[in-house]
């Protein structure tokens, strides 16, 4: 892979957030200098520059470095250069920014005068004909910059500034550029605690930049997505496989970003506001996500009980200097102290000024400030303690109820589906019509509806009550990235018109390799949890936030051959993962239960998903612990156990495990320390999921094994019967 030198420019005070985001793309090789961050890597990252970053100005890539002192010297350096690699003289377009810093040359205009006579002169000499000049978009943006009379010659890949995100279609006076909105969201930690689901307003929202930047970051939209125009898009050596991958995993991970979007509202009290707000919102995709109302400042206070416990303030006030009288503007920042301190007690304040003591008259408690400039403005973000801040335990308790979410059906009125969404569509309400039925017959609400039954549409459909989980299986490499998209924006599309939920209780699943510090992060730790019901026992799933729900549905058949078989008996259930197997055993009297899993977040649930169900006594056991350390433990202690459910992971690497363990390689192992500690009488249910899984019964001495893997194979996944593998094993009589 070739490796190139890039440079990432970024505003006054926003270069450590800059440094920050490279490191979560992955990039290392840098070097921060003033005003920008320099990094070696691949055409493609600077592409994911380009199209990621919430806080860059220009992605360049330097070409040349001569020596400058006058501008023949600059003419002769720029007309040697090669410009027939970079853009055709025929029907192409370029343009020339020029910039110098202590040299002799000084005179921006006529520098950029100079190097557009030096590119247009080689290309009359070699071929008779000259590109044109377009400021606006051209094909090839070059970029000059003198320092020190030395010459450095980039091409510019972001081709105008990165903060024009492309949804700016209507806008108010004095607005509040994009990338500054970014960086004074991300200054408040904004990322962070939209992960926790806390919500957001910006009771002076103007035209909306800061809610719909709060939203992007949430939905982990990229910036550029909506844009048109790149300086790469028509340079000659534009790779236009890479920008289609980027594209194609930015549309996959707003697609699933949405599904854990929390509360974001604004208002403001100029109408005019509200409607260019409406029309930015709408221009971004997001009305059914972002709601904004024309609201004066105190009328706040009545919107309390339809919001998040915790959540974030953050706006940008007038100031003197901008839009308002300083001598009568102490008024407003004092009010907006006296409405979170009485109404929003558990929320955060992030604000933006021109003068650092009007934030003195809200009365809260600053924790952080950071220099930034608003165009020719040099500001301070303000950000302010929470008054009285909402204990763990209480906020735990507060998400722990189901999400009611009451919004519209929205679809993109722009969006067209492909010519074989249809058959999807159709494919999709046959099997409702089958699968329904036999669902509703058996008092089943959590089921799989559909599992890549056309092979155009690789993906997984599960139905919990009114909400939709759906995950995407890995398109080959061979089909082009941009039909896999179309494909998976049919299904999004589809699924909300079919079974009739709102687009909001579809969630979109992802399993993908993270990038940089990325990999290293949970998948969301917004803790919303929804209840169902399966068998007349509840359940506590979470749609958004984990890989899996807390509920395998191929297991249903499989956890009610436990309830049936656990009257009276010790029941252990290793790799208990949220205690859904412990919870049918406690319904079928089991005389104690044992739950074991290695993550305390799973155990935990697990403790929920039991005391949901009433089941809180003494002889209801939770232990945290590696499972396979526990069990050779085990092997010399006394308590035996009448059934014993033992589902262990495919494959685990996880740091807490020493070594590797391959479910393949591990399984007889595995299974004779469990069956060690069975009864005379006892039965041992493994099961896995591992679809080339062979079970190795000639290793098993002493133990009688019976297959029940068709038998425990649920209507709902017959389709697919490899997914699901189960045995009873026992001890030989």
């Amino acid at each position: 892979m070739t490796k190139h030198k890039f440079t990432v420019t970024a505003a006054r005070g926003m270069l450590p957030l800059l440094a920050k985001e490279l490191a979560e793309m992955g990039i290392k090789d840098t070097k921060q200098e003033q005003g920008n961050i320099r990094f070696i890597g691949a055409l493609e990252d600077a592409y994911r520059v380009c199209l990621w970053s919430r806080v860059a100005i220009r992605v360049l890539m330097p070409i040349a470095h001569f020596s400058a002192p006058t501008t023949d010297e600059l003419y002769e350096g720029i007309v040697s250069l090669p410009w027939e690699d970079h853009v055709d003289a025929e029907g192409s377009t370029i343009a020339v920014d020029f910039n110098s810093f202590r040299s002799k040359i000084h005179h921006t205009q006529y520098g950029a005068q100079r190097v557009k006579d030096g590119i247009v002169d080689r290309f009359r000499e070699q071929t008779g004909v000259r590109p044109s000049v377009d400021l606006h978009q051209p094909d090839l943006r070059i970029n000059v910059y003198v320092k020190h009379n030395q010459a450095i010659v980039s091409i510019d890949l972001s081709g105008e500034s990165l903060h024009k995100r492309g949804y700016r279609v209507a806008t108010t006076p004095a607005p509040l550029k994009e990338h500054l909105a970014a960086a004074i969201l991300m200054t408040a930690e904004w990322p962070r605690l939209a992960k926790q689901g806390w919500g957001l307003i910006d009771p002076m929202c103007g035209s909306g930049t800061i809610i719909i930047e709060a939203a992007m970051m949430a939905a982990d939209i990229a910036p550029g997505i909506k844009r048109d125009y790149f300086g790469f898009l028509y340079w000659k050596q534009h790779d236009k496989e890479a920008w289609q991958r980027l594209k194609a995993e930015a549309e996959r991970r707003r697609h699933s970003g949405l599904a854990r979007l929390p509360v974001i509202t604004g208002g403001d009290v100029d109408a005019k506001a509200i409607a260019a707000a409406i029309e930015n919102i709408a221009e971004i995709g997001l009305s059914d996500r972002i709601t904004v109302q024309q609201r004066e400042l105190l009328d706040w206070p009545s919107q309390k009980n339809t919001l998040p416990a915790s959540g974030l303030i953050v706006c940008n006030p007038p100031y003197g200097e901008r839009m308002g009288n300083i001598n009568e503007l102490h008024y407003l920042y004092e009010s907006l102290g006296n409405i979170v301190s009485e109404s929003f007690p558990a929320w955060r304040t992030t604000l933006i000024t021109d003068n650092a003591n009007l934030g003195k008259f809200t009365g809260l408690t600053l924790f952080d400030s950071t220099p930034f400039d608003n165009g020719p403005i040099a500001c301070q973000v303000l950000c302010y303690r929470a008054p009285r801040p909402v204990s763990n335990r209480v906020q735990r308790e507060e998400v722990s109820a189901p999400i009611e979410i009451d919004r519209e059906l929205h679809v993109p009125q722009d969006y067209e589906v492909s010519e074989h969404a249809e058959m999807f569509a159709n494919r999709l309400k046959k099997n409702l019509k089958h699968l329904g039925k036999w669902a509703r017959k058996n008092k089943i609400e959590c089921y799989r509806l559909y599992d890549a039954d056309l092979p155009e549409y690789a993906v997984a459909i599960d139905l919990y009550g009114e909400h939709v989980h759906v995950q995407e299986y890995a398109p080959p490499k061979s089909i082009d990235p941009a039909k896999a998209v179309q494909r998976l924006n049919d299904v999004m599309h589809v699924i909300p018109q079919v079974l009739s939920v709102p687009s909001s209780h579809v969630a979109l699943k992802l399993r993908q390799k993270q990038r940089g510090t990325q990999q290293y992060e949970a998948h969301a730790s917004q803790k919303q949890r929804i209840k169902v019901t399966e068998s007349g026992l509840s359940f506590w799933l979470n749609l958004t936030d984990y890989l899996d729900t807390g509920l395998f549905l191929d297991h249903r058949l499989t956890r009610q051959l436990i309830a049936e078989q656990s009257a009276e008996k010790d029941f252990l259930n290793l790799f208990a993962y949220t205690g859904s197997a412990t919870v049918y055993a406690a319904s079928g009297q089991a005389r104690s239960t044992t739950t074991i899993d290695m993550s305390n977040t799973y155990l935990d649930w697990a403790q929920d998903n039991m005391a949901l169900n009433g089941f809180i006594a003494d002889h209801h056991h939770f232990i945290r612990a590696n499972c396979l350390e526990w069990l050779q433990r085990a092997q010399t202690d006394e308590q035996r156990y009448g059934l014993i459910f033992l589902d262990p992971p495919t494959f685990s690497n996880s740091s807490r495990m020493e070594g590797v363990f391959d479910i393949q390689r591990d399984h007889i192992s595995l299974i004779n320390m469990t069956a060690n500690l069975l009864t005379e009488d006892g039965v041992l249910l493994f099961s896995t999921n591992r679809r080339d899984f062979k079970l190795d019964e000639g290793e098993l001495l002493g133990l009688t094994v019976k297959d029940i893997s068709h038998a425990t194979l649920p209507k709902d996944f017959e389709r697919n019967p490899k997914i699901h593998y189960c045995w009873t094993i026992s001890k030989t009589a």
